[in-house]
């Protein structure tokens, strides 16, 4: 984010850090679902539907967007396929439900577009301290009703009326239609990280953060269990330690995951690929449309094949609140570039200086040339408003892929990249 024209203040710390557990679950489950879907359609064929057996109670959405998830074919929908995963901060049921508790709050929201072609993903990070209208929301538990808010944090969605006040939130922010999406609220995380046997993460400058109880000194570490849960949760620990931080140090960890489940064949084996299903599915509350076997390995056949250099990781454009340091608000240029491009199912890049606040390329660390990326085309310009050909760009007949803002931070799942530390 830029500084102030008056001068340099300090980096916004957007929050304190939470001490709830259960919302940093979700880059696991995240990674680890994407990682099942890779291997094999027929392996998570037989997978899903032994574990949709038992999985958890699903949730409605809005009247259009579970018409269109309860109808549609997920491999087959015009312009891609739109999926929201939602992190809460509930501490019920977890090892630490002992404290106290607010309510639950979208702590993590990650909005998943998967090309038509599915040639591409896209996923773009929600900061939690967002200030964002929020629509008119019914709280399916309690029947409490929350007037519209021009202006209100958006991590409070999710207490006001559910995965489907969540959902409304971003397509009125994004101008998409997402007809599926998926809760996560507890520590799997733990048994997806010991399923692989850790997932490789580069650090740049030792982490020492009190606040999780993570120390890493700088290089590489293998992390599962706990350590794996406090390196997703570490806000402090890492770059300036903001939220918008912790989102670039998350896209490290995840980017390695889904580089090891797609190069040494980590998901051959059928008791591993058991139990990361078997994480995922069993830990989240899912959409009527999305806990569907049928969709599940739709959506396998969608991502098999597809080059880790075309899975990006974007954080969705803020910059300072003038009205509270402590918060952010959409960067509304840039914001616009990246809706109309997921709108119009465009296939896009990132520039080659694009990694947030709490990472850097690997070689930067090391001091020598990390494994480089497929090359990617050369790039357009940013698209604007009625740009594109809307899912006609996702048959195949643009090969060239436009350039995202280079003001939009992120990396795709190839780049070797570290998080900086403290």
């Amino acid at each position: 984010m830029p500084d102030a024209p008056s001068g340099p203040r300090p980096f916004a710390r957007h929050g304190r850090l939470p001490r709830r557990r259960g919302w940093s679950t979700l880059v696991g489950v995240v990674a680890s679902a994407v990682a099942v879907v890779l291997v094999s359609g027929t392996s998570v064929a037989a997978i899903a539907g032994a574990q949709l057996a038992s999985a958890p109670t699903s949730v409605q959405l809005s009247t259009d967007d579970q018409s269109t998830a309860k109808t549609a074919d997920i491999t087959a929908i015009k312009g891609g396929a739109n999926i929201l995963l939602i992190g809460s901060d509930t501490r019920v049921g977890q090892f630490d439900s002992d404290e106290d508790v607010e309510g639950a709050r979208n702590d993590v929201t990650m909005l998943v577009h998967v090309s038509q072609d599915h040639q591409q993903l896209t996923a773009v990070s929600f900061p939690r301290d967002l200030m964002v209208p929020i629509p008119a929301c019914s709280n399916p538990e309690t029947g409490t009703s929350y007037p519209a808010a021009a202006s209100a944090q958006f991590n409070t969605a999710l207490g006001n009326g559910g995965v489907s006040c969540v959902v409304d939130t971003v397509e009125n922010l994004t101008g998409l239609s997402i007809p599926y999406a998926g809760l996560i609220t507890f520590d799997g995380v733990i048994e997806m990280s010991n399923a692989l046997g850790g997932v490789d993460v580069c650090v740049a400058k030792p982490i020492d953060d009190t606040y999780t109880g993570l120390h890493l000194s700088a290089g590489s570490h293998a992390l599962q269990g706990s350590d794996a849960l406090a390196f997703l949760r570490s806000r402090h620990g890492v770059g300036d330690g903001s939220d918008l931080a912790r989102i670039s140090s998350q896209q490290v960890f995840l980017s390695s995951l889904l580089r090891k489940v797609t190069s040494d064949g980590t998901l051959s084996n059928p008791v591993t690929l058991y139990k990361l299903a078997g994480a995922a599915l069993h830990n989240v509350v899912l959409s009527d449309g999305l806990n569907r076997a049928q969709t599940l390995v739709g959506l396998a056949g969608m991502l098999r094949g597809m080059s880790t250099s075309n899975m990006l990781f974007v954080q969705y454009p803020v910059v300072d609140d003038p009205a509270d340091s402590a918060r952010v608000v959409v960067d509304q240029t840039t914001a616009h570039a990246l809706n109309v491009a997921l709108q119009t199912d465009e296939k896009t890049s990132l520039g080659d200086s694009s990694t947030g606040r709490a990472s850097e390329d690997q070689s930067a660390s090391t001091g020598g040339a990390a494994p480089s990326a497929p090359a990617a085309a050369p790039a357009t310009t940013a698209p604007s408003a009625g740009s594109g050909t809307g899912a006609g760009t996702s048959a195949g007949t643009a090969s060239t892929p436009t350039a995202l803002p280079s003001t939009i931070t992120g990396q795709s799942a190839a780049e070797q990249t570290c998080s900086v530390g403290n």
